[in-house]
C-alpha cells in the first residue's frame, strides 16, 4: 500500500484548522494544536502563503485562509452548478439529436468533459466524464477559445498538433476560425480531431455573461453532415441547449 506524504497531510490539517474556530491563528497556536515544532509549522505556512492558500496579517502576524482557496472553491461550485443546470437540457438534446452530448470546461490547457450523455440507441459506448480534449481542434475547444480570453491565450500559446490532415494548426487560419465561431455563435469540428467524426458546440454563459463552459454533440460524419455541411437543425438544437443552460445560470437572453 502506498504511504501518505506526511508534509501534505500536515498542510491539509493546517488548512482545516484555519477553516474552523477562530478567524486568525498565531504560529504557536497552530503548532501546538497540530503537535508540530514551530519551525516545521512555519515552513509549511510559508509554502502555503507563497501559493496563496494562507495569508498573514501584517499587524498581528496571525494566519488565515487565503484568496486562492476561495477561487478554487468557487471554481468547483461553478462547475457543479453548471452540470446540475445542464442535466435536463443535455438529456433533451441527446433525445432530439440522436447523438452523444458533451459538456466541457477549460482545464489545464484543454477541455475537461464534466458531463456526458450517451447517444440514445443500443450501441456500446464508453463514459467519457473526466476525459480531456484539445482546445484547437475540437468544437468544444474552439468555442471556449473563441469566447474565453484565457482559453484563447492557451490555445494560441500551445503546440497545435495535427490529429488529421484536416486539423487547422496555422495561427492565422486558427484565428479566422475563432472569428467565424464568434460571428456564428457555434464552432464545428469535421474530422479535425478524429477521422469519420464530426461535432458542433456552442458556449454557455453565467449570470455575469462570462463564458463558463460549452455544450456540443458528437457523432459520425454521415449522420451530422449533409452534402458536406453540418445539418442546420443540429446546429440550432445545440445553440438552443446552450442558451437554455445559460438562462438557467442567470445569463438572460442572448
Amino acid at each position: 500500500m502506498a504511504r501518505n506524504i506526511q508534509s501534505l497531510e500536515r498542510a491539509a490539517a493546517m488548512l482545516r484548522l484555519l477553516a474552523g474556530g477562530e478567524r486568525r491563528l498565531g504560529l504557536s497556536d497552530i503548532a501546538s494544536s497540530l503537535g508540530l515544532a514551530k519551525g516545521t509549522a512555519h515552513g509549511i505556512l510559508r509554502t502555503l502563503q507563497q501559493e496563496g492558500f494562507v495569508e498573514q496579517d501584517d499587524a498581528s502576524g496571525r494566519y488565515q485562509l487565503g484568496a486562492e482557496l476561495l477561487r478554487l472553491g468557487t471554481t468547483y461550485l461553478d462547475v457543479h452548478e453548471l452540470r446540475a443546470r445542464a442535466l435536463v437540457w443535455t438529456d433533451d438534446l441527446a433525445r432530439s439529436s440522436g447523438e452523444s452530448v458533451y459538456l466541457g470546461v477549460l482545464h489545464q490547457h484543454g477541455v475537461l468533459i464534466v458531463h456526458h450523455v450517451f447517444r440514445p440507441d443500443d450501441s456500446r459506448q464508453v463514459l467519457e466524464i473526466g476525459a480531456m480534449q484539445p482546445l484547437h481542434s475540437t468544437a468544444l475547444g474552439k468555442v471556449l477559445s473563441a469566447y474565453d480570453p484565457v482559453a484563447h491565450s492557451e490555445a494560441i500559446e500551445a503546440d497545435r498538433k495535427a490529429f488529421t490532415d484536416r486539423t487547422v494548426c496555422d495561427l492565422e487560419d486558427f484565428e479566422h476560425i475563432l472569428d467565424m465561431s464568434r460571428a456564428r455563435g457555434y464552432a464545428a469540428d469535421v474530422e479535425e480531431t478524429w477521422e469519420g467524426v464530426a461535432s458542433v458546440a456552442a458556449p454557455i454563459h453565467d449570470r455575469r455573461r462570462m463564458p463558463v463552459g460549452a455544450v456540443g454533440i458528437t457523432g459520425a460524419v454521415e449522420r451530422l453532415c449533409r452534402d458536406g455541411e453540418l445539418r442546420p437543425e443540429l446546429i440550432a438544437a445545440v445553440r438552443d441547449c446552450a442558451r437554455a443552460v445559460s438562462r438557467d445560470l442567470g445569463a438572460g437572453r442572448f
